[in-house]
């Protein structure tokens, strides 16, 4: 949910005119919202722990001298069909891991000095619709 969706739902709230009907509908698509949201997050870290788990076995089994250290983040990879299939996705897949690096890279040296004190807030524009 964007900051102006919170800010009209805030407003919403504050009005006199607002139902105790329509407070109960907001807080009903706000606790569906909540948990789809829980649940998605759930789901990318299980997604993240078992890739980060490959890739720490994958590097032990390398470290050790394992006939195929790649097979544990192959098989992550498989089950999720993310392999490259032919010499081109190799291609696109290198290029863009080194995009990704470089602009994490700069993203990390140009990070936004976050000015500290009261924020303002601002409104701009509705993208969910209110009952009334």
């Amino acid at each position: 949910m964007t900051r102006s969706e919170f800010d009209d739902i805030r407003a919403f709230l504050n009005d006199e005119a607002t139902s105790a009907g329509d407070l109960l509908r907001i807080a009903r698509t706000l606790i569906d919202d909540l948990e789809h949201a829980r649940m998605r997050e759930a789901v990318l870290r299980t997604h993240y722990l078992r890739l980060l788990t490959a890739a720490r076995a994958t590097v032990a089994a390398d470290t050790v001298g394992a006939p195929n250290p790649l097979e544990f983040v192959k098989h992550e990879l498989a089950e999720r069909g993310q392999l490259p299939e032919d010499g081109e996705a190799v291609q696109r897949i290198l290029s863009d891991a080194r995009t990704a690096a470089a602009l994490v890279a700069y993203l990390e040296q140009n990070a936004p000095i976050r000015p500290r004190g009261m924020r303002l807030r601002r409104c701009v524009g509705t993208g969910r619709r209110l009952p009334r």
